[in-house]
């Protein structure tokens, strides 16, 4: 019988579809705003700024984060696992890794948000 150690979904379909998913979600916001700023090519501050003040944008910019969040540990313990074999160095990886992301979520909300 085979189980999952501490995979972020528990299973490697579950990890490969987040994988997708979140490299979707990624790609069609990185399309949004390298759109925004080619059509606009003469952007000030108060621009840019009106255009992050709008709900639609805060809330995509938040899942393109999340997405980040989610997408980076899948990735970083696929990538432990691989080639980290001893469990003690693969865990203050993993457990520094995780913490990282925390923080920059946690920051990115912030700055997102305005809290």
């Amino acid at each position: 019988m085979v189980t999952a150690i501490t995979s972020f979904g528990r299973s490697g379909l579950y990890d490969w579809m987040m994988q997708r998913i979140t490299a979707l979600i990624l790609g069609l916001y990185t399309l949004f705003i390298v759109g925004y700023l080619l059509c606009h090519p003469d952007l000030s501050f108060d621009q840019w700024k009106a255009f992050f003040d709008q709900t639609y944008v805060r809330v995509f910019s938040l899942l393109a984060l999340l997405a980040v969040g989610a997408h980076s540990w899948i990735g970083l313990w696929q990538v432990s696992t691989d080639y980290i074999k001893q469990t003690g160095a693969r865990f203050v990886f993993q457990a520094v890794c995780g913490t990282l992301m925390f923080v920059y979520v946690v920051w990115g909300i912030q700055v997102i948000w305005g809290l």
